[in-house]
């Protein structure tokens, strides 16, 4: 949003609609955005290990597509960054509503029976996510497409609160964690469009692996890939406890939550 400090690089100038706060070309003449790209790693692999865990315990194909599509956000997000093309921007933006959408449609049917199919609900998401991608594709403007993801957003936030204050209290520790990475995301990519022109102005003054601290966009991508991973835990963990699995958050090397199921192909 600021063109000083830009340089030219592999995939020519930027034709996407958006170009952020990171000045391109800087580290990597191959990668317009260097850090915003590296940092989609967290919306690709731990989902991808998500999804083939959720396949090992036999879960709904809904969950493993949920993970999956998180990975899709991934790496069409990799894609817009690395090279700044309007083609890949839509490859990053898309998949952001029709991902949402498949969170709205797990975390609304978490206490139905199994192979219950909610085609009311089915049909308005698919309307939503057509809708949105006719309209976008003919008006490229960017604050339509944030104002639909957040209203899915905001789906998404009802009523995971409608599920900790009356459903299953214990769970306020995972809903809540998802919803505060997610929104401390939220105002770190307020402060990277914000305060631009100032953060490249300190990157300047600071030390290069010091000034990486500031691409306030690539933590965005790490907050939030948290967050959306947070909240499929979540959704995932309502659903097997309406089920009566077992379910047990565990640390994968100490560090990265991952829920573990009792297998449901022997029942």
């Amino acid at each position: 949003m600021a063109p000083a400090g830009d340089r030219e690089g592999y995939w020519g100038p930027p034709t996407s609609t958006l170009d952020w706060c990171e000045e391109n070309y800087v580290v990597s003449y191959y990668i317009a955005e260097f850090w915003n790209t590296v940092s989609n790693l967290i919306f690709i692999l731990p989902p991808i290990y998500g999804a083939i865990q959720s396949y090992r315990d036999g879960l709904e194909k809904r969950y493993i597509i949920a993970y999956l599509c998180v990975a899709a956000v991934g790496l069409g997000s990799w894609c817009f960054h690395m090279t700044l093309k309007y083609e890949m921007q839509l490859l990053d933006e898309l998949p952001m509503i029709y991902s949402c959408c498949m969170f709205v449609y797990c975390l609304y049917e978490c206490f139905k029976y199994k192979k219950a199919v909610n085609y009311p609900l089915l049909f308005l998401l698919i309307a939503y996510s057509i809708g949105v991608t006719i309209v976008y594709l003919n008006w490229k403007q960017p604050v339509f497409h944030q104002v639909m993801y957040g209203t899915l957003v905001a789906v998404l936030v009802l009523r995971s609160v409608y599920i900790v204050l009356w459903v299953y209290p214990w769970l306020r520790g995972l809903g809540y964690t998802s919803l505060t990475v997610f929104l401390l995301g939220f105002f770190l990519w307020n402060v990277d469009n914000i305060f631009c022109d100032k953060l490249r102005e300190l990157r300047e003054r600071l030390p290069p692996l010091v000034s990486v601290v500031t691409q306030f966009h690539a933590w965005w991508h790490i907050f939030t890939g948290l967050g959306s991973y947070l909240h499929i835990l979540f959704s995932l963990y309502s659903r097997t406890l309406f089920l009566k699995y077992r379910p047990k958050v565990k640390f994968l090397f100490g560090i990265w939550p991952i829920l573990l199921v009792e297998s449901t192909k022997k029942q």
